[in-house]
């Protein structure tokens, strides 16, 4: 613990925390799995199917938008975050919840990815929910192709998240 405590008093608290962000976007990248973080956006995306739930039982499209809600919900909100605290000059912040936004489309990835191997445990007894929308979009078949690519775009804008800080803390952007 002493080596932490010294960290902390001769590096800083920001750098710590811009080391701590450099190794979790890493992880992302290249070992993701879910963890205690997806439980917050596992949180969200649920909300979402409970907040747009009616929609399923009063018109015809509205069991595939209930569906598609917990997703976009899951996606929008750390996104939604991540621009107010920029607008109002939070840059440091930002950047944070930036890697959160990532993040949560890593896990929308995963979660894609799964729709044919439906290896995952789900939440109650609704179907999965990309198993759904793929199918009904009739791109089932290619649902781990889509969710590499998800991957993909997740894990670039982890790196940017992780970039932005990293010029944020060395004066590059101010």
């Amino acid at each position: 613990m002493k080596i932490l405590s010294w960290l902390w008093k001769t590096v800083g608290p920001r750098r710590v925390g811009l080391v701590v962000m450099c190794v979790y976007a890493a992880w992302l990248v290249f070992f993701y799995r879910y963890h205690w973080v997806d439980g917050i956006n596992l949180l969200i995306h649920e909300a979402g199917h409970v907040v747009f739930s009616p929609l399923a039982q009063i018109s015809a499209g509205g069991e595939t938008l209930a569906v598609l809600a917990g997703p976009l919900l899951q996606l929008a909100v750390p996104f939604f975050i991540t621009f107010r605290l920029w607008r109002r000059g939070e840059s440091g912040p930002a950047a944070v919840s930036a890697l959160w936004s990532a993040e949560s489309l890593m896990y929308t990835a995963e979660y894609l990815g799964d729709a044919n191997r439906l290896a995952l445990p789900l939440i109650g007894d609704h179907p999965h929910d990309w198993r759904l929308l793929l199918d009904r979009a009739g791109a089932l078949e290619s649902a781990q192709e889509i969710g590499l690519a998800l991957h993909l775009l997740a894990s670039v804008a982890a790196v940017a998240a992780t970039w932005w800080a990293i010029r944020l803390e060395t004066g590059a952007d101010g």
